[in-house]
C-alpha cells in the first residue's frame, strides 16, 4: 500500500447538505481505516483549516458536499496549504457546482443538455411556461441533492418555485425543461466511465428523500440499455466531465428523451459516499469494492493535478 501520511476526511461542512456530508465522510473514514490508512475525520465547520497542517495531515480526502465544500472554496485553501485533495481543482469544482455555466460550456461544445432560462422576480410566468412547455424543473443553480427543487405543472405554481429556489436557498433560480423518460447516472473514475445505472424512483420522484433514505428507490446495473447506447451516453458523459474542468472522479446525471437521445443535466464533483450512494454501486458493478473505490480516488493524491 502507498504511504499516504496523516489522511483528513473532510465532512460536515456549513452547507444544506451536511447530514449526507457525515454520512459520506464516516463511510469513507471506515473505510480507509480498514485498509490501514492513517485516515481522521476533519469537519470544517468545527475546525479551522490552518489546523490541518498544524496537526501533521498530508493530503485530504473531501466528503464534503454542497456549497463550500463542492463548489472550488475547500479546493482554494488547500491549494493554499499546499495539501494535495480528491476530485477536481478549484476551477472544475467552480463550474460543476455552477448549473447554469456549466450548461454555457455545454452548448457552446454542442454538448445535449435541456432547454432553459434562469428566472428573475418580475418575469412574466406565463411566457415561461409557454417557451420552456409543462411541465418543467425550477431549482437552485449552486445546490445539490435536488434541494429546492419543484416540478412545475402549472403556470401559477411558478411563482412559490422561484422563491423556494432564489431566496430559501440564496442562489440563482433556473428553470428547465422537463425530460420525460429514463434516468440515468454516468460515474467517472479516472479516465474511465463505470457502468451506467438506471434509477427509478417512486412516482418517477427522485427527491431528496428517495435519493438518500427510501428503499422503494430502484438502481438498475446493467441498466438496460444496447451495449452501443450505454457506450455512446459513456464517452459524452466524460467529454462533458472534461469539459468543466473536473477531474479525479465525479457523476453525471443523464435523461432520455423518447426518441433515445440522451440530455445531461448537471455534473456533480464530490458525489455521495452513503449506502444509497451512486457511484459505489456502479464502482461495484464494475468489480470495484468500497474499500478499493476510496484507496483509488485517495491514490490520485499521489500525482500531480492535471
Amino acid at each position: 500500500m502507498a504511504d499516504y501520511g496523516r489522511v483528513a476526511v473532510l465532512m460536515g461542512g456549513s452547507s444544506a447538505e451536511r447530514e449526507i456530508s457525515l454520512m459520506s465522510g464516516r463511510g469513507v473514514l471506515a473505510a480507509l481505516r480498514s485498509r490501514g490508512v492513517d485516515a481522521h475525520a476533519f469537519d470544517p465547520a468545527e475546525r479551522d483549516l490552518a489546523e490541518l497542517r498544524r496537526d501533521g495531515f498530508a493530503r485530504c480526502f473531501i466528503a464534503l458536499h454542497g456549497r463550500g465544500g463542492e463548489d472550488g472554496t475547500i479546493q482554494g485553501a488547500l491549494t493554499v496549504l499546499g495539501l494535495p485533495y480528491t476530485g477536481s481543482g478549484v476551477a472544475g469544482s467552480a463550474i460543476g457546482m455552477d448549473k447554469w455555466r456549466t450548461k454555457m460550456i455545454w452548448i457552446a461544445a454542442g454538448i445535449p443538455t435541456p432547454r432553459f432560462r434562469i428566472l428573475e422576480r418580475g418575469d412574466d410566468w406565463q411566457a415561461v411556461a409557454d417557451d420552456l412547455g409543462l411541465p418543467l424543473i425550477v431549482k437552485p443553480a449552486r445546490e445539490g441533492s435536488t434541494l429546492g427543487l419543484t416540478k412545475v405543472t402549472d403556470s401559477a405554481q411558478l411563482p412559490d418555485a422561484y422563491e423556494l429556489a432564489a431566496n430559501r436557498y440564496r442562489d440563482i433560480a433556473l428553470a428547465e425543461e422537463f425530460i420525460a423518460g429514463p434516468e440515468f447516472t454516468a460515474s467517472i473514475l479516472g479516465e474511465t466511465a463505470l457502468p451506467l445505472i438506471r434509477i427509478e424512483a417512486p412516482g418517477g420522484n427522485y427527491d431528496y428523500q428517495n435519493k438518500y433514505f427510501s428503499d422503494d428507490t430502484r438502481y438498475v446495473c446493467p441498466c438496460g440499455l444496447e451495449p452501443s447506447a450505454e457506450a455512446a451516453i459513456q464517452a459524452l458523459a466524460l467529454r462533458a466531465f472534461r469539459l468543466v474542468g473536473a477531474s479525479g472522479w465525479g457523476r453525471i446525471d443523464v435523461m432520455q428523451d423518447a426518441a433515445g437521445r440522451p440530455h445531461l443535466l448537471e455534473v456533480n464533483t464530490s458525489p455521495g459516499m452513503t449506502g444509497h450512494s451512486l457511484v459505489p454501486m456502479a464502482a461495484r458493478a464494475a468489480g470495484i469494492g468500497y474499500e478499493d473505490l476510496c484507496l483509488r480516488i485517495l491514490d490520485m493524491t499521489l500525482e500531480p493535478r492535471p
